[in-house]
């Protein structure tokens, strides 16, 4: 967080995560990487707002009769569109990276290329549709909104955790720059998450998903140090989609 706590200093943080996360047109824009480590916590308050946004999209397509299946297309659309797709993008160029048979450096190459190619394309395919049906196979707009804003919210939450514990594959980025997040910060940032998730999901489920992500993002730390020394932006973006699907099926079973 701020140096000094102050209204003006958390509202800067607020628009350079928004900046950073979202496609909003604000003005505040990360000029350095240690300006976006400083607002990290905001992360998952604006995941937060994500996932509202997501159920209030899908509240108007249930309110016009759309069945529930369209409503969790259209709302998963509506995060896609509000986020600007920045952690598909991480989650498709991860699976492009660690799927080919090559070196560390030649993975790091493929995650830095723009180009998708099979896994990466299979990777979101998988991705929407475990969430889409996720979302879907709760019961109405109510529970469908604590799941969303919940995902969102502790998915992002859990990002800066791995960000603090898994060392940068790279010298060079946005990531490496960025730096590890302060521990202040990061215990903000988790307190907030689970806040969130508690309020949205109950005790249980929220226990449920925290071991879940535990145990996920210790998976793919495990990973990342194999296949390309350590973790990078794109890792950080796959490892907020796994951790998203995972909270929407702990909702899914447990609502």
């Amino acid at each position: 967080m701020t140096n000094g706590v102050s209204p003006s200093g958390l509202s800067m943080d607020l628009l350079t995560g928004l900046a950073f996360l979202t496609r909003l047109p604000v003005h505040a824009r990360p000029t350095s990487g240690a300006d976006l480590v400083r607002a990290s916590w905001t992360f998952p308050v604006i995941g937060a707002g994500v996932g509202a946004f997501g159920a209030l999209i899908y509240w108007l397509a249930h309110a016009f009769g759309l069945q529930s299946f369209i409503c969790a297309v259209l709302a998963v659309t509506a995060t896609l569109v509000l986020t600007g797709a920045l952690h598909e993008d991480g989650l498709a160029d991860t699976a492009d990276g660690f799927g080919a048979s090559a070196s560390r450096e030649r993975k790091l190459a493929i995650m830095h290329d723009s180009l998708i190619g099979t896994y990466g394309a299979a990777a979101l395919i998988l991705s929407l549709m475990l969430r889409v049906g996720a979302i879907a196979s709760l019961a109405g707009p109510t529970l469908a909104a604590s799941a969303l804003i919940a995902a969102h919210s502790g998915a992002r939450a859990a990002m800066l955790v791995f960000m603090r514990n898994v060392p940068s594959a790279r010298d060079d980025g946005l990531s490496a720059e960025a730096g590890v997040p302060t521990q202040s910060g990061s215990f903000v940032a988790v307190a907030i998450g689970a806040v969130v998730l508690l309020l949205c999901l109950g005790l249980g489920a929220t226990l449920l998903a925290s071991l879940l992500l535990a145990g996920l993002g210790a998976g793919l730390a495990t990973l990342s140090v194999r296949q390309i020394g350590g973790q990078t932006g794109d890792v950080l973006g796959a490892y907020e989609q796994v951790a998203e699907i995972a909270i929407l099926l702990v909702a899914a079973a447990w609502l």
